[in-house]
């Protein structure tokens, strides 16, 4: 049932993306979605018949029943994972899957805030989540869940520097997002990754729809005007606070939610998920294992350092878009100016909604040292009887509690790290320097590398697509089907017949005649011989 769905919302996205079907650019984004995630699909069937062969059963009550079967750390169990892992990272956009999630930014805003930000692509850390019982049972493959995600957060906040469409910042920040829960349940803390999938889903779908909101002023604005400049490039936007009042307030609270500043919903997730992966390296089946010769407790350091870096490139990145997007002068236009204002509240209003999920989400899983604050760990009694067992058998049957000092330290740290991050952009970026985009100067040496995504799309392009396009042009069409099947086959077995025909068929009855008795000599001759 769960890849039927899993099916069903990727058909889903490959038809809302290429809504706009008439657009070679978006509908070449909807067909590189279906085919990217298609290859993920592949791994995940191949895990599923694993399972089925092995165990079988589908059911996730009874995988988790039978997966001791299968043994700790085997081969077969580490295939399993690894496959299904394939699949998640095709679905939630994990390297080197991700290319198709920014292309996806060509659907309505809607489709972005709801599928590619909110649900569809975070079903990968679901799945990884409810097979839990299958993944702390192979430290190797949770281990590679976990660097591939680090990696992603890192990779994905880095090309996030230096985006201009607005649509496409928030599509890398997902990427990175993404990166964070795959760190959370690839280390084995299921909790602190479905906990930060939930308050994702507040802050980011809050941003793709507050986005969404001022490209329509912007769009509204221009299209008074008769203009057609991009109104989704920050670099035409500029002083928005004074125009969309609500949309900025709403927008901030998103910012400082996913940046990790407390009380903020994103705060308690990525805290969570950060101090999991520390006191994991001290103790636990992944500290005392290895991955590609590097001992566990190694690995899961670097992940910590790699995740503090990827929420301090976040909080850069958001503030950023922020800054250029509300504040300083406004580059829409002068006579543009006079159209701009708030959205209609059938756009706001779900606005407030999300902007309430941002601020209060945390509260959803109080860590025990905020009790004060309400009911601590909700979400993870709620999850417990799904992901304790196999939380406890990562951390070798024991809670993990960080002493006092530690715990504050890193929560500390956490929250330096955010702040650091909005006063860089804050003192760094000037917002008054920017021209619109007709004026602005081309983009030169790393600047240019980030703007272009690091050119992996065009590595892509030159590695598989031209090959790809090459091997069907030169040999499957013209070798195979043109000089092999038509030449030989189809235009052959008709110049044959043709041949036979016009040499048969000549009209002189003395040729029908020896014909004829050759014919009935060959009959009777057959017979005599038998």
């Amino acid at each position: 049932m769960l890849f039927v769905g899993w099916e069903g919302v990727g058909l889903c996205s490959y038809l809302l993306i290429g809504f706009w079907f008439n657009d070679k650019a978006n509908a070449d984004a909807g067909k590189k979605a279906f085919i990217v995630n298609r290859i993920g699909d592949f791994g995940l069937l191949v895990a599923m018949f694993l399972l089925a062969a092995n165990l079988g059963t589908l059911d996730f009550v009874g995988v988790s029943a039978a997966a001791s079967q299968l043994g700790f750390a085997s081969v077969l169990v580490t295939t399993i994972c690894l496959f299904m892992f394939l699949g998640c990272a095709g679905k939630s956009a994990q390297i080197p899957l991700y290319i198709w999630l920014p292309d996806a930014m060509a659907g309505p805003t809607p489709v972005s805030a709801l599928i590619h930000a909110a649900t569809m692509v975070t079903a990968g850390v679901y799945l990884i989540a409810r097979s839990s019982a299958l993944f702390s049972m192979s430290p190797a493959a949770s281990l590679t869940v976990a660097v591939v995600g680090a990696v992603t957060a890192i990779f994905a906040a880095t090309i996030g520097l230096k985006q201009w469409d607005i649509k496409k910042v928030l599509a890398y920040s997902t990427v990175s997002q993404l990166g964070y829960m795959f760190v959370g349940v690839g280390v084995g803390a299921y909790t602190a990754g479905m906990f930060h999938l939930v308050t994702h889903a507040f802050f980011k779908a809050l941003l793709f729809l507050g986005s969404g909101s001022v490209i329509f002023a912007l769009h509204r604005a221009y299209h008074a005007t008769h203009r057609d400049d991009d109104a989704q490039d920050m670099r035409n936007m500029g002083g928005m606070r004074k125009f969309m009042p609500l949309t900025w307030g709403l927008m901030w609270i998103a910012t400082l939610a996913i940046a990790g500043i407390p009380p903020f919903a994103g705060f308690f997730s990525k805290d969570e998920i950060l101090g999991s992966v520390f006191l994991r390296a001290r103790e636990s089946t992944l500290a005392e294992s290895h991955w590609l010769g590097i001992p566990g407790s190694t690995v899961l350091y670097a992940i910590y350092a790699i995740g503090l870096a990827a929420a301090l490139l976040t909080a850069i990145y958001m503030t950023r878009m922020m800054l250029y997007t509300f504040h300083g002068p406004n580059r829409t236009g002068e006579d543009e100016r006079k159209h701009l204002a708030e959205a209609p509240w059938v756009m706001t209003g779900p606005l407030v909604l999300l902007g309430i999920g941002s601020a209060l989400g945390g509260w959803l899983n109080l860590p025990h040292f905020a009790h004060m604050l309400g009911p601590d760990e909700l979400l993870g009694r709620w999850l417990e009887p799904v992901v304790g067992e196999s939380q406890l058998r990562v951390t070798l049957g024991r809670v993990p509690e960080a002493p006092g000092n530690t715990e504050l330290f890193l929560i500390g740290s956490a929250v330096a790290i955010a702040v650091i991050g909005i006063l860089i952009a804050a003192f760094v970026l000037r917002p008054a320097r920017l021209v619109p985009k007709r004026e602005a100067p081309a983009e030169e040496g790393l600047e240019r590398v980030l703007l272009n995504k690091y050119y992996v799309d065009e590595a892509y392009d030159r590695a598989i697509v031209q090959p790809t396009v090459s091997i069907s042009r030169g040999i499957l069409w013209r070798g195979i089907d043109q000089g092999i099947i038509d030449s030989m086959f189809v235009n052959g077995s008709a110049a044959l017949a043709k041949g036979i025909g016009a040499s048969l068929q000549s009209g002189q009855v003395g040729t029908y005649a020896w014909v004829l008795v050759v014919g009935v000599l060959a009959i009777l001759g057959a017979f005599t011989l038998r």
